[in-house]
């Protein structure tokens, strides 16, 4: 999924509120816009049969090169690389890719700053 702008927003970054002293979880806009994203690039894709089985994921998170940076090199700053994977996951089981995120039982994740910067994604049945 080439991106020119890979979402940098986690699942981790909603807010509270309190109303009428209980506390309410909502999205920030930001979170709403990286969701927004995610879904509309994840829609072009979904397969025609879901995954009913145990799947592996590979997940390549390649973001546009800033400074001296090189194609290629890992990604050491934010996000971290296991927070971005929770909205991906969510995103996808929303759209159909498998009955519940929980068939995931093998996760490759990895994040570069790439000249093509996008999200790789492959899935298999293990």
């Amino acid at each position: 999924m080439p991106l020119k702008k890979v979402p940098t927003t986690t699942h981790q970054q909603k807010a509270v509120r309190v109303v009428n002293g209980k506390p309410v979880f909502y999205e920030p806009n930001d979170l709403k816009a990286a969701r927004a994203l995610l879904m509309a690039h994840l829609g072009k894709h979904v397969p025609e049969k879901k995954f009913t089985g145990p799947v592996q994921l590979i997940v390549k998170w390649c973001f546009p090169i800033t400074g001296k940076r090189q194609n290629g090199e890992w990604k050491t700053t934010r996000p971290d690389v296991d927070n971005s994977q929770k909205l991906l996951f969510d995103c996808m089981t929303d759209l159909g890719f498998w009955k519940d995120d929980s068939l995931v039982v093998s996760l490759i994740a990895e994040k570069f700053w790439a000249s093509l910067p996008g999200i790789y994604i492959k899935i298999e049945e293990v």
